[in-house]
Protein backbone atom coordinates (compact mmCIF):
# COMPACT_ATOMS: atom_id res chain seq x y z
CA UNK A 1 0.00 0.00 0.00
CA UNK A 2 1.30 3.50 -1.06
CA UNK A 3 2.57 6.53 1.47
CA UNK A 4 -0.37 8.83 2.07
CA UNK A 5 0.64 12.26 0.91
CA UNK A 6 0.93 14.06 4.19
CA UNK A 7 4.18 12.64 4.33
CA UNK A 8 5.25 15.73 1.72
CA UNK A 9 8.69 16.80 2.67
CA UNK A 10 9.06 20.12 4.84
CA UNK A 11 11.26 22.62 4.08
CA UNK A 12 14.68 22.05 6.70
CA UNK A 13 14.28 24.69 8.73
CA UNK A 14 10.63 23.88 9.94
CA UNK A 15 11.21 20.25 9.73
CA UNK A 16 13.72 21.08 12.63
CA UNK A 17 11.24 23.42 14.55
CA UNK A 18 8.93 20.37 14.01
CA UNK A 19 11.02 17.96 15.25
CA UNK A 20 12.03 20.28 18.48
CA UNK A 21 8.42 21.03 19.23
CA UNK A 22 7.89 17.07 19.90
CA UNK A 23 10.78 16.42 21.48
CA UNK A 24 9.44 19.22 24.10
CA UNK A 25 6.23 17.31 24.31
CA UNK A 26 8.05 14.78 24.72
CA UNK A 27 9.75 16.26 27.45
CA UNK A 28 6.83 17.30 29.49
CA UNK A 29 5.20 13.87 29.07
CA UNK A 30 8.13 12.08 30.56
CA UNK A 31 8.89 14.34 33.08
CA UNK A 32 5.28 14.08 34.48
CA UNK A 33 5.80 10.03 34.54
CA UNK A 34 9.62 9.80 36.13
CA UNK A 35 8.92 13.24 38.76
CA UNK A 36 6.44 11.20 40.57
CA UNK A 37 9.04 8.37 41.86
CA UNK A 38 11.42 10.13 43.76
CA UNK A 39 8.57 12.54 45.30
CA UNK A 40 7.72 9.04 47.13
CA UNK A 41 8.46 10.01 50.56
CA UNK A 42 6.50 13.70 50.20
CA UNK A 43 3.48 11.64 49.33
CA UNK A 44 3.73 8.62 51.48
CA UNK A 45 4.18 11.22 54.46
CA UNK A 46 1.10 13.89 53.55
CA UNK A 47 -1.26 11.22 52.41
CA UNK A 48 -0.62 8.64 54.85
CA UNK A 49 -0.13 5.71 52.16
CA UNK A 50 1.66 2.75 52.47
CA UNK A 51 4.44 2.21 49.63
CA UNK A 52 2.30 -0.18 48.11
CA UNK A 53 -0.17 2.53 48.02
CA UNK A 54 1.93 4.66 46.27
CA UNK A 55 3.05 1.84 43.98
CA UNK A 56 -0.59 1.99 42.31
CA UNK A 57 -0.51 5.57 42.24
CA UNK A 58 2.73 5.25 40.04
CA UNK A 59 1.40 2.17 38.24
CA UNK A 60 -2.11 3.91 37.48
CA UNK A 61 -0.39 6.29 34.74
CA UNK A 62 0.79 3.27 32.69
CA UNK A 63 -1.87 1.24 33.22
CA UNK A 64 -3.85 4.12 31.97
CA UNK A 65 -1.67 5.29 29.06
CA UNK A 66 -2.12 1.44 28.10
CA UNK A 67 -5.62 1.38 28.19
CA UNK A 68 -6.35 4.85 26.14
CA UNK A 69 -3.37 3.46 23.37
CA UNK A 70 -6.33 0.22 22.69
CA UNK A 71 -8.97 2.78 22.79
CA UNK A 72 -7.14 5.41 20.76
CA UNK A 73 -6.24 2.96 17.88
CA UNK A 74 -10.07 3.13 16.79
CA UNK A 75 -10.17 6.69 16.15
CA UNK A 76 -6.47 7.88 15.90
CA UNK A 77 -6.42 7.67 11.78
CA UNK A 78 -10.09 9.46 11.71
CA UNK A 79 -8.35 12.86 12.94
CA UNK A 80 -6.18 15.28 11.14
CA UNK A 81 -2.54 14.64 13.30
CA UNK A 82 -2.58 18.05 14.39
CA UNK A 83 -5.95 19.04 15.53
CA UNK A 84 -5.80 15.24 17.40
CA UNK A 85 -2.34 16.23 18.77
CA UNK A 86 -3.29 19.85 20.01
CA UNK A 87 -6.44 18.10 21.49
CA UNK A 88 -4.92 15.61 23.52
CA UNK A 89 -2.15 18.16 24.83
CA UNK A 90 -3.80 20.25 25.69
CA UNK A 91 -6.04 17.22 28.09
CA UNK A 92 -3.01 16.39 29.38
CA UNK A 93 -2.12 19.66 30.09
CA UNK A 94 -5.09 20.18 32.47
CA UNK A 95 -4.72 16.97 34.07
CA UNK A 96 -1.41 17.44 34.82
CA UNK A 97 -2.58 20.42 36.45
CA UNK A 98 -5.27 18.89 38.48
CA UNK A 99 -2.72 16.58 39.64
CA UNK A 100 -0.91 19.87 41.15
CA UNK A 101 -4.17 20.61 42.33
CA UNK A 102 -4.98 17.75 44.05
CA UNK A 103 -6.22 18.06 48.11
CA UNK A 104 -5.75 14.12 48.83
CA UNK A 105 -5.00 10.51 47.67
CA UNK A 106 -7.85 9.96 45.68
CA UNK A 107 -8.55 12.86 43.74
CA UNK A 108 -4.59 12.49 43.06
CA UNK A 109 -5.42 9.02 41.78
CA UNK A 110 -8.11 9.77 39.31
CA UNK A 111 -6.07 13.14 38.00
CA UNK A 112 -2.82 10.61 37.44
CA UNK A 113 -5.20 8.47 35.36
CA UNK A 114 -6.36 11.11 33.62
CA UNK A 115 -2.55 12.26 32.80
CA UNK A 116 -1.73 8.68 31.58
CA UNK A 117 -4.85 8.33 29.58
CA UNK A 118 -3.82 11.35 27.32
CA UNK A 119 -0.03 11.38 27.66
CA UNK A 120 0.14 7.68 26.63
CA UNK A 121 -1.05 8.52 23.37
CA UNK A 122 0.79 11.23 23.19
CA UNK A 123 4.00 9.30 22.46
CA UNK A 124 2.68 7.21 20.14
CA UNK A 125 1.36 9.82 18.21
CA UNK A 126 4.44 12.49 18.05
CA UNK A 127 6.50 9.12 16.85
CA UNK A 128 3.84 8.48 13.61
CA UNK A 129 4.01 12.55 13.14
CA UNK A 130 8.00 12.19 12.67
CA UNK A 131 7.49 8.45 10.67
CA UNK A 132 5.05 10.73 8.56
CA UNK A 133 6.81 13.75 7.72
CA UNK A 134 10.54 12.69 7.70
CA UNK A 135 11.75 10.30 4.57
CA UNK A 136 13.42 7.05 5.58
CA UNK A 137 16.73 7.59 4.76
CA UNK A 138 16.82 10.30 7.49
CA UNK A 139 14.37 9.10 10.03
CA UNK A 140 17.34 7.72 12.74
CA UNK A 141 18.54 11.29 12.91
CA UNK A 142 14.92 12.54 13.58
CA UNK A 143 13.73 10.28 15.99
CA UNK A 144 17.55 10.64 17.94
CA UNK A 145 16.40 14.60 18.54
CA UNK A 146 12.71 13.79 19.68
CA UNK A 147 14.42 11.18 21.85
CA UNK A 148 16.91 13.67 23.74
CA UNK A 149 13.99 14.75 25.75
CA UNK A 150 14.57 11.62 27.33
CA UNK A 151 17.80 12.82 28.50
CA UNK A 152 17.25 16.40 28.96
CA UNK A 153 14.31 15.42 31.66
CA UNK A 154 16.59 13.11 33.51
CA UNK A 155 19.52 15.77 33.20
CA UNK A 156 17.34 18.81 34.11
CA UNK A 157 13.73 18.19 33.81
CA UNK A 158 13.74 15.60 37.56
CA UNK A 159 16.66 18.04 39.57
CA UNK A 160 15.02 21.27 39.27
CA UNK A 161 11.27 19.29 39.60
CA UNK A 162 12.58 18.80 42.95
CA UNK A 163 14.18 21.64 43.94
CA UNK A 164 10.56 23.37 42.98
CA UNK A 165 9.18 20.82 45.34
CA UNK A 166 11.86 21.60 47.80
CA UNK A 167 10.54 25.21 48.19
CA UNK A 168 7.65 25.39 46.59
CA UNK A 169 5.69 22.05 47.75
CA UNK A 170 4.98 18.87 46.12
CA UNK A 171 2.63 20.50 44.02
CA UNK A 172 4.91 22.97 42.42
CA UNK A 173 6.42 20.59 39.80
CA UNK A 174 3.10 19.42 38.10
CA UNK A 175 2.13 23.09 38.19
CA UNK A 176 5.25 24.06 36.32
CA UNK A 177 5.03 20.98 33.98
CA UNK A 178 1.42 22.52 33.44
CA UNK A 179 2.71 25.52 32.17
CA UNK A 180 5.13 24.26 29.80
CA UNK A 181 2.11 22.61 28.13
CA UNK A 182 0.21 25.54 27.63
CA UNK A 183 3.09 27.42 25.90
CA UNK A 184 3.90 24.17 23.72
CA UNK A 185 0.47 24.17 22.30
CA UNK A 186 0.75 27.32 21.10
CA UNK A 187 4.24 26.66 19.38
CA UNK A 188 2.67 23.32 17.96
CA UNK A 189 -0.07 25.00 16.71
CA UNK A 190 2.76 27.43 14.80
CA UNK A 191 4.95 25.06 13.35
CA UNK A 192 3.01 21.37 12.62
CA UNK A 193 1.64 21.08 9.23
CA UNK A 194 -2.42 19.79 8.75
CA UNK A 195 -1.27 16.17 7.90
CA UNK A 196 -4.48 14.94 6.98
CA UNK A 197 -4.02 13.09 4.08
CA UNK A 198 -3.78 9.77 6.07
CA UNK A 199 -7.97 10.20 6.80
CA UNK A 200 -9.04 9.90 2.85
CA UNK A 201 -6.92 6.93 3.68
CA UNK A 202 -9.18 5.57 6.64
CA UNK A 203 -12.66 6.59 5.27
CA UNK A 204 -14.27 3.29 4.14
CA UNK A 205 -12.83 1.44 7.36
CA UNK A 206 -14.76 0.58 10.28
CA UNK A 207 -14.16 1.58 13.88
CA UNK A 208 -12.79 -1.93 14.43
CA UNK A 209 -11.74 -2.21 10.28
CA UNK A 210 -8.49 -0.26 10.81
CA UNK A 211 -7.60 -2.56 14.15
CA UNK A 212 -8.12 -5.63 12.39
CA UNK A 213 -6.78 -4.88 9.37
CA UNK A 214 -3.40 -4.15 11.67
CA UNK A 215 -3.81 -7.45 13.37
CA UNK A 216 -4.11 -9.38 9.72
CA UNK A 217 -0.38 -7.80 8.79
CA UNK A 218 2.20 -10.50 9.99
CA UNK A 219 4.71 -8.10 9.81
CA UNK A 220 2.97 -5.63 12.20
CA UNK A 221 2.78 -8.99 14.83
CA UNK A 222 6.23 -9.47 14.17
CA UNK A 223 7.03 -5.79 15.33
CA UNK A 224 4.29 -5.80 17.99
CA UNK A 225 6.70 -9.23 19.26
CA UNK A 226 9.78 -7.21 18.94
CA UNK A 227 8.19 -3.77 20.57
CA UNK A 228 7.39 -6.06 23.63
CA UNK A 229 10.98 -7.43 23.63
CA UNK A 230 12.94 -4.12 24.00
CA UNK A 231 10.71 -2.58 26.16
CA UNK A 232 11.16 -5.70 28.63
CA UNK A 233 14.76 -5.87 28.04
CA UNK A 234 15.58 -2.39 29.97
CA UNK A 235 12.57 -2.96 32.58
CA UNK A 236 13.29 -5.78 34.70
CA UNK A 237 16.17 -3.93 36.28
CA UNK A 238 15.57 -0.02 35.61
CA UNK A 239 12.86 0.30 38.25
CA UNK A 240 15.14 -1.54 40.93
CA UNK A 241 18.22 0.57 40.71
CA UNK A 242 18.27 3.18 43.27
CA UNK A 243 16.79 -0.12 46.18
CA UNK A 244 19.99 -2.13 44.58
CA UNK A 245 22.59 1.49 44.98
CA UNK A 246 21.58 2.41 48.70
CA UNK A 247 21.31 -1.58 49.73
CA UNK A 248 24.11 -3.13 48.39
CA UNK A 249 26.59 -0.67 46.77
CA UNK A 250 26.43 1.79 49.75
CA UNK A 251 25.34 5.05 47.24
CA UNK A 252 24.08 7.35 49.85
CA UNK A 253 20.37 8.65 48.98
CA UNK A 254 21.87 12.05 48.22
CA UNK A 255 24.38 10.79 45.90
CA UNK A 256 21.71 8.75 43.89
CA UNK A 257 20.95 12.24 41.54
CA UNK A 258 24.77 11.53 40.64
CA UNK A 259 23.33 8.32 38.64
CA UNK A 260 20.78 10.38 36.54
CA UNK A 261 22.70 13.08 36.11
CA UNK A 262 25.75 11.51 34.67
CA UNK A 263 23.60 8.98 32.31
CA UNK A 264 21.31 11.63 31.65
CA UNK A 265 24.17 13.82 30.43
CA UNK A 266 25.95 10.46 28.42
CA UNK A 267 22.82 9.83 26.33
CA UNK A 268 22.11 14.08 25.88
CA UNK A 269 25.73 12.89 23.64
CA UNK A 270 25.16 9.75 22.40
CA UNK A 271 21.18 10.22 21.63
CA UNK A 272 21.99 12.50 18.64
CA UNK A 273 25.28 10.11 17.80
CA UNK A 274 23.63 7.22 17.50
CA UNK A 275 20.39 8.86 15.39
CA UNK A 276 22.72 9.76 12.88
CA UNK A 277 24.87 6.00 12.59
CA UNK A 278 21.20 4.39 12.58
CA UNK A 279 20.87 6.48 9.01
CA UNK A 280 24.61 5.73 8.23
CA UNK A 281 24.81 1.94 9.20
CA UNK A 282 21.29 1.30 8.64
CA UNK A 283 18.37 0.18 10.98
CA UNK A 284 18.81 -2.96 12.31
CA UNK A 285 22.65 -3.15 11.96
CA UNK A 286 22.77 -0.10 14.84
CA UNK A 287 20.07 -1.96 16.50
CA UNK A 288 22.24 -4.59 17.00
CA UNK A 289 25.15 -3.35 18.18
CA UNK A 290 23.94 -1.22 20.85
CA UNK A 291 21.74 -4.56 21.59
CA UNK A 292 25.23 -5.99 22.15
CA UNK A 293 27.02 -3.01 24.00
CA UNK A 294 23.93 -2.91 26.12
CA UNK A 295 23.94 -6.30 27.51
CA UNK A 296 27.20 -6.74 29.33
CA UNK A 297 26.26 -2.97 30.97
CA UNK A 298 22.90 -4.49 32.28
CA UNK A 299 24.77 -7.83 33.78
CA UNK A 300 27.39 -5.27 34.86
CA UNK A 301 24.41 -2.97 36.90
CA UNK A 302 23.25 -5.60 38.81
CA UNK A 303 27.09 -6.62 40.40
CA UNK A 304 28.09 -3.52 40.83
CA UNK A 305 27.93 -3.58 44.75
CA UNK A 306 32.01 -4.11 45.40
CA UNK A 307 32.72 -0.62 43.01
CA UNK A 308 33.71 2.39 44.67
CA UNK A 309 30.89 5.10 43.38
CA UNK A 310 32.88 6.34 40.60
CA UNK A 311 32.67 2.45 38.98
CA UNK A 312 29.00 2.32 40.27
CA UNK A 313 28.71 5.72 38.30
CA UNK A 314 30.26 4.78 34.92
CA UNK A 315 28.32 1.23 34.80
CA UNK A 316 25.36 2.82 34.86
CA UNK A 317 26.02 5.91 33.14
CA UNK A 318 27.07 3.02 30.05
CA UNK A 319 23.82 1.18 30.56
CA UNK A 320 21.80 4.31 30.52
CA UNK A 321 23.13 5.22 27.45
CA UNK A 322 23.34 2.08 25.30
CA UNK A 323 19.71 0.86 26.45
CA UNK A 324 18.21 3.98 25.81
CA UNK A 325 20.08 4.26 22.78
CA UNK A 326 18.49 1.09 21.35
CA UNK A 327 15.44 2.76 21.36
CA UNK A 328 16.31 5.02 18.29
CA UNK A 329 17.13 2.26 15.65
CA UNK A 330 14.17 0.41 17.48
CA UNK A 331 11.48 3.10 17.38
CA UNK A 332 13.01 3.66 14.26
CA UNK A 333 12.81 0.26 12.63
CA UNK A 334 8.91 -0.13 14.58
CA UNK A 335 7.59 3.03 12.70
CA UNK A 336 8.74 1.51 9.24
CA UNK A 337 7.67 -1.99 10.07
CA UNK A 338 4.17 0.02 9.70
CA UNK A 339 1.89 0.10 6.66
CA UNK A 340 1.68 4.15 5.89
CA UNK A 341 -2.11 4.15 5.63
CA UNK A 342 -2.25 2.55 9.21
CA UNK A 343 0.78 3.93 10.77
CA UNK A 344 -1.63 5.99 13.24
CA UNK A 345 -3.49 2.85 14.79
CA UNK A 346 -0.35 0.86 14.43
CA UNK A 347 1.74 2.82 16.83
CA UNK A 348 -1.74 3.52 18.95
CA UNK A 349 -1.07 0.14 19.39
CA UNK A 350 2.01 -0.82 19.59
CA UNK A 351 2.05 2.29 22.62
CA UNK A 352 -0.21 -0.40 24.50
CA UNK A 353 1.59 -3.11 23.87
CA UNK A 354 5.07 -1.49 25.27
CA UNK A 355 2.93 -0.33 28.57
CA UNK A 356 1.83 -3.84 28.88
CA UNK A 357 5.50 -4.97 28.37
CA UNK A 358 7.39 -2.75 31.02
CA UNK A 359 4.51 -4.38 33.63
CA UNK A 360 5.16 -7.78 32.71
CA UNK A 361 9.25 -6.89 32.92
CA UNK A 362 8.75 -5.07 36.26
CA UNK A 363 6.75 -7.47 38.04
CA UNK A 364 8.98 -10.27 36.47
CA UNK A 365 11.80 -8.23 38.09
CA UNK A 366 10.58 -7.84 41.31
CA UNK A 367 9.56 -11.57 41.40
CA UNK A 368 12.87 -12.39 41.03
CA UNK A 369 14.83 -10.10 43.21
CA UNK A 370 14.89 -10.59 47.62
CA UNK A 371 15.82 -9.09 50.48
CA UNK A 372 18.05 -11.37 52.92
CA UNK A 373 18.18 -10.79 56.64
CA UNK A 374 20.14 -7.53 56.47
CA UNK A 375 17.74 -6.19 53.65
CA UNK A 376 20.29 -6.52 50.86
CA UNK A 377 18.94 -7.03 47.61
CA UNK A 378 19.45 -10.90 46.05
CA UNK A 379 19.05 -11.96 42.77
CA UNK A 380 19.41 -8.94 40.84
CA UNK A 381 21.80 -10.42 39.02
CA UNK A 382 18.96 -12.95 37.26
CA UNK A 383 16.92 -10.11 36.99
CA UNK A 384 19.73 -8.39 34.43
CA UNK A 385 19.81 -12.27 32.81
CA UNK A 386 15.94 -12.26 31.70
CA UNK A 387 16.34 -8.55 30.08
CA UNK A 388 19.32 -9.95 28.28
CA UNK A 389 17.39 -12.94 26.62
CA UNK A 390 14.89 -10.78 25.56
CA UNK A 391 17.34 -8.70 23.99
CA UNK A 392 18.80 -11.35 22.17
CA UNK A 393 15.78 -12.34 20.85
CA UNK A 394 14.43 -8.20 19.91
CA UNK A 395 17.68 -9.01 17.70
CA UNK A 396 16.59 -12.18 16.06
CA UNK A 397 13.18 -10.72 15.31
CA UNK A 398 14.81 -7.55 14.15
CA UNK A 399 16.17 -9.54 10.58
CA UNK A 400 12.28 -11.08 10.26
CA UNK A 401 11.08 -7.41 9.81
CA UNK A 402 9.99 -5.69 6.50
CA UNK A 403 10.73 -2.03 6.70
CA UNK A 404 8.14 0.22 3.96
CA UNK A 405 10.50 2.41 2.23
CA UNK A 406 13.75 0.75 3.02
CA UNK A 407 16.28 -0.01 0.50
CA UNK A 408 18.21 -3.16 0.83
CA UNK A 409 21.40 -1.18 1.86
CA UNK A 410 19.11 1.07 3.84
CA UNK A 411 17.73 -1.54 6.15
Amino acid sequence: MSAPASASALPPRRELWLLLTLAGIQFTHILDFMIMMPLGPQFTRLFAISDAQFGLLVSAYTLSAGASGLLASTYIDRFGRKRLLLTLYALFGLATLACGLAPTYGTLMVARILAGAFGGVLSALSQTIVADVVPFERRGRAMGIVMTSFSVSTVAGVPLGLLLAEHGGWNAPFIAIAAMVGLLVIQAARTMPALTAHVHAADGRTVLGGIAQVLADSNHRWAFLFSALVMSTGFTVIPYITIYMQTNAGVRADQIPLAYLCGGVATLFTARYFGRLTDRWGKARTFRMLVLASMPCLLGTTLSEALPLWGVLLVSTFMFAFVSGRMIPGMAIIASAAQPSLRGTFMTLNASVQSAAMGVASLVGGWLISRDAQGLVQGYWMAALVGIVAAALSMLVAGKLQLHGATPTAR
